[in-house]
């Protein structure tokens, strides 16, 4: 699970690229995420989680300026309904079925989370974010203007391996597969993405009034 999140926090970083190289590619989603003011997009398909695989569907949320982040479950069923909050001081996560929210300062939260000190909320600055990964562009498909650019990010002290497709149209991530061991073990497609839809911070943050909380 904590892979195929790592996964998921990396192809965040992907709204958008027009290059021929994987560095351009990087340097062209640092300036769209700049420009977009918030971002929004749902990735639904398959993984394996722990023995079995199950599906996924979450919706992402996020406003790359104030380094604010939303992730809500759909499915699995063990995680349906719960939601993680994240600003650039803390991780808030809360679960459904026992009504508390667990407040965790966010290194702390992303070393438990095996996310190597990954802060995913700074997705304005991708190229920082990606330093402690090899990038390097696998192909290109498509004519000029609907072309389509599949990355591959490899952490550079070993460990599973991301595909990203990224659409020139709309310069927006499309598909993105985790490898482990010579197998996918997740295959998640890309819907429903929109920029500057009106998100705010408080919505964002928004949890149950009456939840219990927990700090960690």
């Amino acid at each position: 699970m904590k892979n195929f999140l790592t996964m998921t926090l990396i192809a965040v970083l992907a709204s958008g690229a027009s290059a021929q190289s994987a560095q351009d590619i990087i340097s062209k989603v640092d300036a769209t995420q700049k420009a977009a003011k918030d971002v929004s997009f749902r990735l639904s398909g398959n993984a394996s989680l722990e023995t079995s695989s199950q599906k996924i569907d979450m919706t992402i949320k996020s406003i790359p300026a104030q380094g604010v982040a939303r992730l809500q479950f759909a499915a699995p069923d063990a995680l349906a309904d719960n939601v993680v909050v994240a600003d650039r001081s803390e991780v808030r996560q809360y679960l459904f079925l026992t009504n508390q929210v667990t407040v965790t300062p966010l290194k702390e939260a992303a070393s438990n989370a095996g996310f190597g000190g990954l802060d995913f909320t700074q997705f304005s600055n991708p190229a920082a974010l990606l330093k402690d990964y090899s990038v390097k562009l696998l192909a290109t498909s498509g004519a000029a203007g609907k072309r389509v650019f599949q990355l591959e990010a490899t952490p550079k002290n070993g460990g599973d391996r991301a595909r990203l497709w990224i659409t020139e149209a709309g310069w927006r991530p499309t598909r993105m597969q985790l490898l482990s061991g010579g197998r996918t073990v997740a295959d998640l497609t890309v819907s429903n993405y929109r920029i500057n839809s009106g998100l705010t911070v408080a919505g964002l943050k928004t949890l149950p009034k009456n939840a219990e909380i927990i700090r960690q």
